[in-house]
Formats: structure tokens, sequence, C-alpha cells
């Protein structure tokens, strides 16, 4: 495999940043469905909402890795 089709670390990152956000959003949007629908099932709300927290903290820590610090 040559370097011009290997991916580097960053694209990697982003790429898996782009995954991440993808699936807050659906589970975002699963959240509010069963919101409105007003029969969803508070230990499966708190599932979701616990899951959607920890794929915040992940894209954090991708974003983290892919800004460079600035020192000022």
């Amino acid at each position: 495999m040559n370097s011009s089709t290997r991916m580097n670390e960053t694209e990697v990152l982003r790429v898996k940043l782009e995954v991440l956000r993808r699936e807050h959003r659906d589970l975002d949007d699963a959240i509010a469905a069963l919101h409105e629908r007003s029969t969803g099932d508070m230990l499966t709300l708190k599932r979701l909402k616990k899951q959607k927290l920890a794929l915040k903290d992940r894209i954090s820590a991708i974003e983290d890795r892919l800004t460079p610090d600035i020192i000022a």
C-alpha cells in the first residue's frame, strides 16, 4: 500500500468525528421522538441520554486532539 492511499491520523480522526456527530444527532432525534409520543419509557430515555452524553465526551476529546494548542 503506498502512502497516497493510506489515511493519516488526522484524516482518521476527522472521519471518526463525523461518525460520532451523526450518532449524536440520531440519538437526539430518538430522544425527541420518545418525548413527543409521551409513552416513552423513562429508563429508555435515561439510557439514551447517557449514551448521548458519552458520545459528546468522545466528540470533545477528538476535537481537542484535532485542535492545536495555541499559547497566547
